[in-house]
């Protein structure tokens, strides 16, 4: 039988991932209890993190321009 528990949900992936502290925060808050939420938290925020910075360079020098 899975254990749903340890796994995360759509709504905190997609948070995680537009939000990379709250991903890491979440890593470090189940990384020892539920091993498989934190890893896929742990690489939203990674993969979070690049688009972010590339988002924010795209509205500083494109739009609000």
């Amino acid at each position: 039988m899975k254990d749903h528990k340890d796994r995360l949900s759509r709504f905190w992936f997609i948070v995680s991932n537009t939000l990379p502290p709250i991903g890491f925060f979440l890593y470090f808050r189940h990384r020892k209890t539920y091993p498989n939420k934190a890893k896929r938290a742990l690489i939203s925020a990674i993969t979070g993190v690049p688009v972010t910075v590339l988002g924010a360079y795209i509205m500083n020098t494109f739009i609000l321009n």
